[in-house]
């Protein structure tokens, strides 16, 4: 027999290596073909519920990074609640409507005017549902388990009616309006825009400072006097209507030196303006209030108009002149002030950004950023340019074609936020909020959010289901609307399209605004914000194994003027509530230099190039290793970094599979009472490990739990026990007490460890799950165990916290000893400790083998008034001095020992080892050791 077969070299067949591209798959079509997640539905039946509800991605391309830390974000939450006592079920949802499908067709050749509309939104509805295909294998491929035999499409038929019951209510409760006023127009996209369809970007604007010479002063102006206005679109002067003024400002009548004209410009801007237009000498021969300029009059610069003159608090003094050109067709304050005195509100451009011969013959058929140069070139010519200058300012772009919007008014229906945003900021309050900052955020998007233009003049999508009279009067009546939405339930949205407006009609409806019967229908679709902020009507309420309102959305932090804010505001109106207990928002994944990824720069991560090189379970860990609530960089080196603390967590799992490979729990276990003491506090330890790690699960903190779970495997375990471990468990007798007493909390360190990342690591832990002699077939149909408490555990902690700040000492000085050369291994080296009272004690009433706890091979413990100047001083008063062990290796236990050879059967082994081998191997004491 050879010396290692004396030893308990613990075995295992889990794998170093996981193959994790190969195995995962291999272990997600087990999962479905076992109906895994229908059975840990089952298992939960009867507990309280708890429903994250899946903001929808939408249908258009592959998955990139940022769905995968949102997708696996949700998985944890879900995945975790499932195993702590509650019911979790989830449903993934897709938003299936929208431009940027119809622009896919578009590229892809399909001209929408040559067919049907019916026929074209066919071809939508194939497009979407290759995407959803196409992005549900990915999703599941990361791992994220949920109901995907039955997710929600905004397309379905059921969807669409529910959609059209909430329209109902708005209509019911007076909030829905028709209006020409200035909206958001892509005219790249052909339609009105919402907020949350808008972002921001640099762009450099020509600014232009111009005059126009007042016609009615009031008797305070005469018409040898010029009002400076200032403007940043040029092209829209020809829709000129005002000027406007802030009446709070006082204003300076100048005459510069060599000029016959005067100019009324804001008085606290005069100083800058001169400047700018080279007045070097100038009189102020007059000055007046802004409220005093109202109702005067002046000509337009190039056109045969007069203009009016209004106040207006917007105007201000950090740029341009304190005057304002306003053109009410062309921007929110504009059509305000126009609604104020009356004006025309007037947008001579068509859908495509294209001016209008209203403007004049020079702009007819113009697009609108080139008309700037005419419109300059019309004030340069008349005399009325002072100044062109460029500005750099921030400009919204429509977000699916990156171009640039303009403002601009057009036939809307919108929904009247003003008559209900009290109560939408009342809901607020009832909803928690991570980050807590999320509740200032959403309450200011409610609080300055204009009303919202709901109508979209594209044909995929959910039609607004508005009938008109003869007269023109829309008809949006309970039973017209609720008519609509049960032919959609029945035949799905396309019916709008099919049938004629009395087709769509209630049999025999009459209205007293069409006599002779005629009704014409909305050919406007809704935008795709009211479609997903239905959600809660056409998933949460319609399902009944599912909670409306849902426990939690979680979603991008770009969410608070999407997702978040349309849904609050259609439950509000539906239910007089939030749809949401909770929301969690996160931020965007950058790249590594920072910059937001985009396909077009190239900086984007396909999840499946990592999944295929690494596999989903590296991305998992990611998500769990990154602070989500901000925004995140990632890269691939972030997952080459990832895949080594992954690698860490593997080979814990098989060194504690290894060790406890001969264990039986029902047969083998110690109770704490009878543990030894070492066993005793990492129980004590892993029970404190489990309950903060649950505590931050519970508060989805899961970058504090990977710094936890990351300290505990490498410095509770690798470092420490699992060290210390190899003397026990190898050396000892196989069933020894010291071992099994080991063993015991291995064991349970493996069980909780291995259910409590299940969550996070479901592929592993399910791995790890088929080398243990448990009853439950899968790990994820386990629950994740409960935290224990013990007697005197917080004196048991203190004193093993004291004894491990003494054996960071002593690790210190043997790690200088290795660097003298003095020694090789720390199994070489014999520690001299020198404790006061006080310390001493300690190591006494820890009951345990100090000297195998601190990894030498001779300890020796002395009064600290005994220390030499040779020896390590330490500020807590410890002393250490480590030497060269005296004595012989043992061929099996590797330490330094006198007494090796001591029995002469086994020369080469110490006492200890020679014991343990003729106690358990007697036939050695004949036959002898090999090497």
């Amino acid at each position: 027999m050879r010396v290692k077969d004396t030893l308990n070299i613990g075995r295992t067949k889990f794998p170093m290596r996981g193959k994790l591209p190969v195995t995962e798959a291999q272990r997600e079509q087990l999962w479905e073909e076992n109906k895994v997640y229908q059975l840990r539905q089952k298992l939960n039946e009867g507990k309280p519920s708890f429903v994250l509800h899946d903001g929808p991605p939408y249908a258009n391309g592959n998955i990139h990074i940022g769905h995968a830390m949102n997708k696996i974000s949700k998985d944890f939450i879900v995945r975790y609640k499932s195993m702590t006592g509650y019911r979790a079920p989830y449903v993934p949802g897709w938003d299936t409507h929208g431009l940027p499908i119809e622009h896919q067709l578009t590229k892809s050749g399909y001209d929408r005017k040559k067919m049907s509309t019916s026929e074209f939104r066919d071809l939508c509805r194939k497009y979407a549902l290759e995407q959803v295909d196409k992005q549900q294998t990915d999703f599941k491929r990361l791992g994220v388990s949920g109901e995907w035999d039955h997710p929600y499409l905004t397309l379905d038929k059921e969807f669409e009616a529910a959609q059209i019951r909430v329209f109902g209510e708005f209509a019911k409760k007076g909030l829905l309006y028709q209006a020409k006023k200035p909206v958001y127009w892509s005219w790249s996209s052909e339609s009105a825009l919402a907020e949350a369809e808008v972002e921001y970007h640099d762009v450099v604007a020509k600014t232009a400072f111009f005059v126009e010479q007042v016609k009615d002063g009031k008797g305070r102006l005469d018409d040898n006097t010029y009002l400076v206005v200032w403007t940043t679109t040029p092209w829209t002067v020809p829709a000129s209507e005002a000027v406007a003024v802030n009446p709070k400002f006082d204003y300076s009548v100048v005459k510069p030196a060599g000029d016959d004209r005067k100019y009324v410009v804001g008085t606290e801007l005069l100083g800058n303006l001169a400047e700018k237009l080279g007045w070097d000498d100038y009189e102020v021969v007059d000055h007046l209030a802004g409220a005093d300029m109202e109702g005067m009059t002046t000509q337009h610069p190039y056109l045969d108009r007069e203009l009016l003159v209004g106040n207006a608090d917007y105007v201000t003094a950090d740029t341009g002149t304190g005057l304002v050109h306003t053109a009410p067709g062309y921007g929110d304050d504009d059509y305000n002030f126009g609604k104020k005195y009356d004006l025309p509100i007037f947008a001579p451009i068509n859908d495509q950004g294209v001016l209008t011969k209203e403007n004049g013959a020079d702009f007819d058929g113009v697009f609108y950023q080139k008309a700037d140069d005419i419109s300059l070139q019309k004030l340069e010519d008349n005399h009325a340019l002072l100044l062109e200058e460029p500005l750099k300012h921030s400009y919204p772009f429509d977000w699916r074609t990156k171009k640039p919007i303009i403002f601009r008014a057009t036939d809307q229906w919108f929904v009247s936020i003003e008559k209900m945003r009290q109560d939408i900021l009342d809901a607020l309050e009832d909803v928690e909020y991570h980050p807590a900052w999320g509740k200032v955020r959403l309450r200011n998007m409610i609080k300055d959010r204009g009303d919202w233009v709901i109508s979209r003049q594209r044909v995929w999508g959910v039609p607004l289901p508005i009938f008109y009279a003869e007269d023109g009067t829309p008809i949006m009546e309970e039973e017209t609307i609720n008519h609509v939405a049960d032919l959609f339930a029945k035949y799905g949205s396309n019916v709008w399209f099919d049938r004629d407006a009395k087709d769509l009609l209630p049999e025999g409806y009459t209205n007293e605004h069409s006599p002779h019967g005629k009704f014409t229908k909305e050919t406007d679709i809704m935008d795709v914000w009211f479609d997903s902020g239905s959600s809660h009507q056409g998933v949460l309420a319609e399902r009944d194994y599912l909670t409306y309102p849902a426990d939690m959305y979680l979603e991008g932090s770009d969410q608070y003027r999407g997702w978040f804010n349309s849904s609050l505001i259609t439950s509000v109106v539906c239910s007089g509530h939030a749809p949401y207990k909770s929301i969690i928002s996160q931020g965007f994944t950058l790249d590594k230099k920072g910059k937001k990824m985009s396909k077009s720069m190239g900086n984007v991560i396909d999840p499946n190039k990592v999944v295929k090189q690494m596999g989903a379970e590296i991305i998992r860990l990611w998500v769990m290793s990154a602070d989500t609530s901000a925004d995140v960089r990632v890269s691939m080196g972030t997952f080459q970094q990832i895949s080594e603390a992954y690698r860490k967590l593997r080979n814990t799992f098989r060194f504690l599979l290894a060790n406890t490979a001969d264990f039986t729990p029902a047969e083998n276990t110690v109770s704490y009472e009878k543990l030894e003491a070492v066993d005793q506090y990492m129980l004590v330890k892993l029970n404190h490990f489990l309950k903060q790690m649950r505590d931050d699960f519970d508060q989805y903190d899961f970058l504090d739990a990977y710094k936890l779970l990351i300290n505990f495997v490498n410095n509770d375990l690798s470092a420490f026990y699992m060290n210390v471990a190899k003397d026990v468990l190898y050396i000892e007798p196989a069933d020894s007490h010291v071992r099994r007493s080991m063993q015991t909390v291995f064991y349970q360190i493996l069980l909780t460890l291995v259910k409590l990342l299940t969550p996070i690591l479901p592929h592993t832990t399910e791995e790890v799950w088929g080398y243990m002699d448990e009853p439950e077939e899968f790990v994820q149909l386990t629950e994740i165990p409960d935290v224990q408490t013990f007697d005197n555990e917080s004196d048991l902690l203190d004193k093993w916290r004291d004894f491990m700040e003494v054996r960071s000492h002593v690790l210190k000085s043997l790690e200088e000893a290795r660097n003298a050369k003095m020694i090789g291994k720390s199994l070489e080296a014999q520690a001299d400790l020198y404790l006061n009272d006080q310390q001493a004690a300690l190591l006494d009433s820890l009951n345990a083998d100090a000297q195998l706890l601190l990894g030498v091979s001779a300890l020796h413990v002395h009064p600290l008034d005994e220390a030499p100047d040779a020896a390590d001083q330490f500020n807590d008063g410890v002393a250490v001095k480590v030497s060269p062990a005296p004595g012989e290796t043992c061929a099996r236990c590797r330490m330094v020992k006198e007494d090796v050879g001591s029995d002469s059967a086994y020369p080469t082994l110490c006492a200890r080892c020679a014991k343990i081998v003729r106690d358990n191997f007697p036939e050695t004491v004949d036959e002898g050791l090999e090497k």
